[in-house]
């Protein structure tokens, strides 16, 4: 028998369920690996909820971040009341340290966002299956995906100009803006059953347009990332026809006694949220599943990873939940045309009863919108600059804009010419920086936070952040010979250029 690999792990736990002796299990809603003994599984909660229990005296709004340990990081994340998450990280023997503690809470906030994206948030899923199988269904559905995609960039030390959750956009110039938003326009300008809602548009893996707010925005743009651009789809299905993913389906009979158990009056299976005691018929869709993502021969994206309808005849749209826009459930259509990738959101309250509306959207976007998309890719290939078009010569950096979740940074290749003292450096300074923002956060002032700084790194590089409230900019310059007078001029011409002049001193 192979020996457990423990270099990750990850628990959520309740702490309002399992109070009385002998029901401690019950606090438990997922753990990674699932082989744990239940033992180190308690043990573990244990700890945690101790921890917990013990910095809230010292701090009641934001009792506890990490435990760091010589082997271990224990990472605490609280995504909703009551609710805990614990990632366990194993320090690498050559390095003895991981990265900063918001970089690896990130990855946590991303996981919980992801999830309540497509299964609803899981105190709802408690509330209405108290028992809590539904919610452990789920995450086990969903939480052992995520970290086998998700498990280099864990256990990666140094992130520090990257910004996890934040969306990468393209620019463009004012004659493509403008063809862009006439094709938004056209899309939600129909009606009928197969109305759209919110759009999300991408070439390659860079977003060019969204109706959503920031907040949906990014977990959209972070699962479309992940699943359905074209670097993402399924490679092994070229000419597959929707009759041939249909055909796959069907192959597994419980595959399809699980879609139709839970087929509503209105012709729409449920999500979990919605569901209640008939958790053991429920089928659990798996949204990160590898190569469960297809483009059909009408440029359509297709997946078999939410079920088949009852007859069998055709694949469960996907739905999703916006948390940002009055928690409503879309169901989400995908169109790929080349590198430009098209999602589209159709309201699942205005839908008519026993009506899917992906048929009615598809039959429109060939009939009246596929020659301006086609048109739209073809514009955007040629204006694209390639993987290094956000390179500037000189500088490494990192740009964030929190209000709207949108980052910028240098490529990275760029990235990974910096050496490791000035990516060690980076990490140190932006550590010190979440801790005093922490700090602000807590004190309940309402001034925004502004931070000037320049350190010189033991190679002689500089490391210069600016911060200015939601905006933040980081900046490595390997130049030796720069003096701190010629580091704060760079920094400013690179604000007037890159930044609108958002972090200029005077």
């Amino acid at each position: 028998m192979s020996e457990l690999d423990t270099s990750v792990q990850l628990c959520i736990f309740d702490t309002s369920r399992g109070q009385s002796d002998g029901q401690e299990l019950d606090k438990i809603l997922f753990f990674y690996p699932s082989e744990s003994p239940f033992s180190a599984q308690l043990s573990l909660i244990g700890l945690g909820e101790g921890i917990i229990t013990f910095t809230k005296m010292f701090s009641p709004n934001a009792p506890c971040d990490i435990i760091d340990t010589e082997k271990r990081s224990h990472v605490f994340f609280q995504p909703e009341p009551d609710i805990w998450m614990i990632l366990v990280i194993e320090k690498r023997k050559e390095s003895g340290e991981l990265g900063r503690t918001r970089a690896l809470q990130a990855i946590l906030m991303e996981a919980h966002g992801l999830f309540t994206l497509f299964y609803g948030s899981i105190r709802a899923l408690l509330l209405n299956s108290p028992s809590g199988d539904v919610a452990r269904s789920c995450l086990q559905a969903f939480l052992p995906d995520y970290i086998s995609v998700k498990r280099l960039s864990m256990l990666s030390s140094h992130s520090g100009l990257q910004e996890r959750g934040t969306i990468q956009m393209m620019a463009l110039d004012r004659s493509t803006a403008l063809e862009v938003q006439s094709v938004v326009d056209l899309l939600q300008s129909w009606f009928g059953s197969g109305r759209i809602h919110h759009t999300l548009l991408l070439f390659q893996d860079l977003l060019v347009s969204t109706t959503l707010p920031p907040e949906d925005a990014a977990h959209l743009y972070t699962y479309a990332r992940m699943r359905l651009i074209p670097a993402a789809i399924s490679t092994s299905s070229g000419g597959h026809s929707l009759k041939k993913v249909l055909s796959r389906a069907n192959s597994s009979s419980v595959h399809l006694k699980a879609s139709a158990s839970d087929i509503t009056a209105a012709g729409q299976r449920p999500s979990p949220a919605d569901s209640s005691n008939h958790h053991s018929q429920f089928f659990t869709p798996r949204p990160l599943q590898h190569d469960k993502w297809w483009r059909d021969n009408d440029g359509f994206l297709v997946t078999d990873a939410w079920g088949v309808d009852a007859q069998g005849m055709s694949a469960i749209t996907p739905t999703v939940w916006l948390q940002q826009s009055s928690q409503e459930r879309m169901k989400l259509v995908a169109y790929q045309h080349k590198q430009l990738t098209v999602v589209m959101l159709i309201s699942v309250m205005h839908l008519a009863p026993n009506a899917d509306g992906s048929h009615v959207l598809r039959n429109q976007v060939l009939e009246k919108a596929s020659n301006k998309l086609n048109a739209l890719e073809d514009r955007l290939s040629k204006e694209w600059g390639g993987i290094n078009a956000n390179h500037v010569p000189g500088y490494r950096y990192l740009y964030v804009d929190y209000d709207s979740r949108v980052s910028k940074a240098s490529p990275a290749g760029k990235i990974a010419t910096l050496t490791k003292d000035s990516l060690l450096s980076l990490d140190k300074v932006r550590s010190e920086i979440d801790i005093a923002k922490g700090r602000c956060d807590g004190s309940g002032e309402a001034q925004p936070y502004e931070l000037e700084t320049c350190v010189r790194t033991r190679s002689n590089a500089w490391v210069v952040v600016r911060i200015r409230g939601n905006h933040e900019l980081y900046l490595v310059l390997e130049r030796a010979s720069e003096t701190l007078l010629l580091t704060a001029e760079a920094t400013e011409k690179f604000s007037r250029r890159h930044c609108d002049g958002i972090f200029a001193s005077d």
